[in-house]
């Protein structure tokens, strides 16, 4: 089972008095979270004001002190419109990132405009696609495209826990019944996040937790850092197994 540390996500900078924005920051908290259990890292790449950006000189300074500083783990990044809102340039940046310091994975979520044409771009870069499936529509285009991805990510966005209960399942239904066989990481995110992380390791997928999906614990306490957060997902992770 994988245990990914979603370090950042799109939540603003001071959101969390932990949450890692520059490059040292993120460094740091990478080598926290693998000594916490994580086994593979995501990043939501910042720019220096601490804005998302998928900018090749911003995502060639984080992945190269990642690779020359950070743990020996695997290194996903977002290509999410959230960090880069039209999706021609953002095919553009992503077309211009420098082959030395490519991630071993990027997240590419469906639902998006321009998602299938970064796919294809991605796979022509021989970075690996976990194809962010939010609803059973996106599930489809995975479906019917045939696109090559390695990880099918998915994420129910609904706020109450049963009705992102019900979207995951109807999203795994359809998986199943187009008998997609690529592994699946399963999470939730604020409310939803510790009761889909349970969920995930009741059906044996891959895991991630950190302050991209929550800032508190099961009990509702703040966690201090990402690190905290990992190691309970670990504890649970264990105790399931």
């Amino acid at each position: 089972m994988r245990i990914v540390a979603c370090l950042n996500g799109d939540r603003r900078p001071g959101a969390h008095p932990s949450l890692p924005v520059s490059v040292d920051q993120l460094v740091a908290d990478a080598h926290s979270v693998v000594e916490a259990g994580a086994t593979a890292l995501h990043v939501h790449p910042r720019d220096p004001s601490g804005a998302e950006s998928l900018e090749p000189s911003v995502v060639s300074a984080l992945m190269e002190r990642l690779r020359a500083e950070g743990p020996d783990v695997p290194v996903s990044l977002t290509t999410s419109l959230s960090a880069e809102s039209d999706p021609w340039r953002r095919y553009d940046l992503v077309q211009r990132w420098a082959s030395p310091t490519l991630p071993d994975s990027v997240s590419v979520n469906l639902h998006e405009a321009g998602s299938v044409d970064l796919v294809h771009l991605l796979g022509d870069r021989r970075v690996a696609v976990e194809a962010g499936v939010w609803t059973v529509e996106a599930a489809r285009i995975l479906v019917a495209t045939g696109i090559e991805v390695t990880t099918v990510l998915v994420e129910p966005t609904q706020v109450a826990i049963q009705d992102a209960r019900r979207n995951a399942e109807a999203i795994n239904g359809l998986l199943d019944r187009a008998k997609v066989r690529t592994p699946r990481l399963l999470h939730g995110a604020d409310a939803t996040a510790w009761p889909m992380l349970e969920t995930a390791l009741d059906a044996g997928y891959d895991v991630r937790m950190g302050l991209e999906d929550t800032m508190r614990l099961p009990d509702g306490t703040e966690a201090y850092d990402n690190a905290a957060l990992v190691a309970h997902a670990v504890g649970l992770a264990t105790t399931t197994a």
